[in-house]
């Protein structure tokens, strides 16, 4: 487990360890992960090795990293301690970080388990594997049907509340498919979806973004995708309403763009871990420009929401919290590399598709309600 050991390697995350310059303090390691430029990820640490009469203890801090900037491991610091146990030897592991919300710590409190995991395989064949349970397609499957029952109290314990649940994870696995695309589309080698009862669907790339453009397409791409299907979905319920598919498929489908559509346009509401937010702040550089654009994007939301007959309070108040949310900052990762600045053509195809995208799930909402509800069309 110490980085200067002699299978300072036997993680399959992990291409190289050694010391730095020749130094015990020092320690370089090369990662099997690559950045932004497809080379491997390489990181700097500094080593505190003490020896005690009952095992031996290594503290370690990252002080330089390729991919990202040094400050986003200030509060970093991990300790493993090996001590002497009657069956062997007992490993202590702790990890003290500033986490930047939930979902931080959570992926940390898995890595942390999943390479426990994978010393204890190492430890007893040789080998450690590479990849984990979370990530087999059987978990995601379950995953995605823990998901489905979760929610269906939320609809009615009724038929159609299965029906809304099963519709509600069908889009957002279609939404994160649009991420997956967009990923691949800009040569990551691998990209996965990670389905996480309770959130939702986690679309992952394979290296760290190379561009401001890279990042905003990869973001519009969620709800991109999903326009595609408004039309064919529409044409589906109009062709079931007219006779010409079966009548059944009428009541599916209409719902199906109910879901679809709601989805999608409250992902493109400008906050930052929505998609709207990563698109605004890419597309447009200044802090006032921002703003102005995150009033337009919540004013087109909240219009739609007036049309099906939300009620005005409701709208002022969900306004109200739109606004502060949108003016908040949080806190970013930041990469050690300024991202390739946007061009004027790049800036102006993400800003055209954030409306476009914006304007169809607008108008897909609306045109189910309607159907739904037809005394919303007088």
């Amino acid at each position: 487990m110490h980085p200067l050991g002699d299978h300072a390697s036997w993680s399959p995350g992990i291409v190289e360890s050694g010391p730095l310059d020749g130094r015990s303090d020092r320690a370089r390691q090369a990662y099997a992960y690559p950045d932004r430029h497809g080379r491997p990820i390489v990181r700097v640490l500094s080593l505190d090795t003490q020896q005690s009469i009952d095992g031996r203890e290594v503290a370690t801090s990252v002080i330089e990293d390729s991919a990202l900037h040094r400050s986003y491991w200030a509060h970093f610091s991990e300790r493993r301690r090996v001590r002497v146990h009657p069956d062997g030897a007992l490993l202590e592991v702790e990890i003290t970080d500033h986490y930047r919300g939930v979902a931080m710590f959570l992926f940390r409190y898995f890595a942390a388990r999943r390479e426990l995991a994978q010393l204890a395989q190492w430890a007893e064949t040789g080998v450690a594997r590479a990849g984990g349970i979370i990530e087999h397609p059987l978990t995601q499957v379950l995953s995605a049907t823990l998901s489905t029952l979760v929610m269906w109290p939320f609809f009615g314990l009724t038929a159609n509340g299965l029906l809304l649940s099963t519709l509600l994870t069908v889009v957002i696995v279609l939404h994160e498919f649009g991420h997956i695309a967009a990923y691949r589309t800009f040569g990551h080698r691998s990209a996965r979806m990670i389905f996480i009862p309770f959130l939702g669907g986690l679309a992952i790339g394979g290296r760290p973004y190379n561009s401001l453009f890279e990042v905003a397409a990869c973001a519009l791409m969620g709800p991109g995708l999903s326009a595609f299907l408004v039309p064919v979905t529409i044409a589906a319920f109009e062709l079931a309403h007219g006779g010409s598919l079966p009548h059944e498929l009428a009541g599916p489908a209409i719902l199906f763009l109910l879901v679809l559509g709601a989805f999608n346009l409250l992902n493109l509401l400008p906050m930052y871990r929505f998609d709207g937010g990563q698109v605004i702040r890419q597309v447009f550089p200044s802090r006032p420009v921002q703003i102005a654009a995150s009033f337009g994007v919540t004013a087109v939301i909240l219009g739609v929401g007036w049309r099906i007959g939300l009620p005005t309070v409701a709208i002022m108040a969900a306004l109200a919290v739109f606004t502060l949310l949108s003016l908040m900052s949080v806190g970013r990762v930041k990469p050690r590399e300024a991202l390739d600045p946007m061009t004027g053509g790049e800036r102006l195809v993400a800003g055209f598709g954030l409306y476009a995208a914006l304007a169809i799930h607008a108008y897909a909402v609306v045109y189910a309600c309607e159907k739904l509800f037809p005394w919303l069309a007088g």
